[in-house]
Parts: structure tokens; sequence; C-alpha cells
């Protein structure tokens, strides 16, 4: 197996095209300003090093990267790659991660914008992330102790689970289908509207207006604070545990919940509506 250790790179396709190789301690960085370092590479390891140079890991199949830091110069890290492991690493540059398949990271630090676009196959652990519009339609994801803040998170989003995290986000889940949310915080205004089939379970909900416009809505033992004008034109099935501030124009479904400040029944519900409001203990 080849190994590079304890190098400085900075010329355009520093290693460009290395299979089976070990890249270690080594610095992306100098004068020359060279891109992709890493590009078309297979079956690689890189370990302990520094990447401040921008696009360094494209088309890249199978590879693992353990404390790795890239800086926010790093832009565009990795794209269109396949099977990639990243431990332990810092992801600080914009667009991060874009149409890849089967990544899984773990232990990571994430700061940034557009991260997760047209990915397949995401799993996730552990992991913080700052970013504004992550996740942008992607797809088959599994993630689990991830701790976000941003915007208009996981939008286009299909077949994603997530479980035991915090998302403190705004506008999360619009047009998503098929996520199902587990024992987690989820922050922000505007909840998921016109999402399809979002199912939330034992779920704390803050925010304004929250889950209108749904399809197949599920929530199961769900809280809700700071809930207003909440299930507008949705199609729901929910057990709630809190009080409600208002519920505004349910179209079809059941809502159980214990107390609601104001139940808004106006001219502007949608014709046929005939959702079930249960309020009380």
């Amino acid at each position: 197996m080849l190994k590079y250790e304890n190098l400085t790179l900075d010329e355009e396709r520093a290693l460009y095209g290395i299979h089976g190789a070990v890249v270690e301690n080594c610095t992306f960085d100098g004068p020359a300003d060279g891109e992709s370092a890493l590009k078309e590479c297979g079956d690689i390891a890189v370990i302990n090093c520094d990447m401040r140079l921008r696009y360094p890991l494209w088309h890249v199949r199978r590879a693992e990267l353990r404390d790795v830091r890239m800086t926010d110069t790093c832009r565009a890290a990795l794209w269109y790659d396949s099977d990639v492991t990243i431990i332990n690493s810092r992801l600080h540059g914009i667009k991060a991660l874009r149409e890849c398949d089967r990544s899984a990271l773990t232990g990571c630090d994430i700061i940034s914008p557009e991260f997760g676009w047209f990915d397949r196959g995401v799993q996730i652990e552990d992991c913080t992330l700052q970013a504004e519009y992550a996740f942008m339609h992607s797809r088959d994801m599994e993630i689990k102790g991830l701790h976000m803040t941003g915007k208009y998170s996981f939008q286009y989003v299909q077949d994603v689970v997530i479980r035991d995290s915090v998302l403190d986000t705004k506008d999360a889940f619009w047009h998503s289908k098929n996520v199902t949310v587990y024992d987690s915080v989820v922050k922000g205004e505007y909840l998921a509207w016109y999402s399809e089939g979002l199912t939330l379970i034992r779920c704390k909900i803050s925010g304004t207006q929250p889950l209108c416009y749904c399809k197949n809505l599920t929530l199961i033992d769900c809280e809700m604070e700071g809930a207003d004008f909440a299930f507008e034109n949705s199609t729901v099935e929910a057990t709630i545990t809190t009080p409600v501030i208002s519920i505004k124009n349910p179209y079809h479904g059941h809502i159980r919940v214990p107390e609601v400040g104001e139940m808004i029944l106006d001219e502007h519900i949608w014709p046929g509506a005939d959702c079930d409001v249960r309020i009380g203990k």
C-alpha cells in the first residue's frame, strides 16, 4: 500500500487518481493554491490531515477520512463520491457534501452552508451541524444524535429517519416525503408545510404556524409549544400531550389535544373538511 506522510501539498491535483493509499499527517495548502488534490481516487485512507484548498475529494470511490480538518477555504470538499466514511472530522467549507452515495459521518463538526444537497444514502451519528439549506433534495437518510442549527433544512427530502436529535431550524421538511422523526426536539417556524407522510413520535415541537397543508401527517404523543394556526388544511392523525394556542381549519383526520386556546373554523375552510378534533384529557 502506498503511503504519503508528513507532506505539504499545494499543487493542482497533487495526488490525482491514487488508489490503495494512506495519506497521513499531510497539509494541503500553499502558494500554488492548487485545486482537486485527491480527485478520482479510490480505496484511500486520509488521516490527521489539514485541508485548506478547494474541491479536494471529487469522484472518490471508497475512502475513510479520520481526524481531518477542513477550513472555510476548503470549498465543495466532497462531490460525486461513493462509500466515503468520515470520522471525528471538521467540515467547515461551504457545500461540503453533494451528489454523493452512501456517505457515513460520525462525530463530526460541520459548519457548511448548503450542506448535503442531492445525496443518497447518508448516515449521520453524533454530529453537530450549522447550515442554511441543509439536505436539499437528499433521500434514503438515517440520522441519530444530530444537533443542528440553521434555516430551511430537509426541503424536498425523501425516505428519512431521524432519532434522538435537536433540530433548531426554520421551514424544515417543506415538501418532504416519508420522513419519520423519533424522540427529538424540533424548533422553528412554519414546520413541514406541504409535506407528505411525515411522522413525529414523542417529539417536542415548537414554533409558530406548524404543520399546514400536510398530507398523511401523523403525530404520536408529541408536545407542542408556541403552536398557533396549527394544522391548517392538513390531513392529520395526532395525539398531542400539551395545550395548543390555536388550531385553524384542519382538513381530514383526527386530533386529540388536552386544551386549545382557540379553535378557528372560518369562511376559508376547504369544502368537505371533516377533521374530528377532540379536546380534553
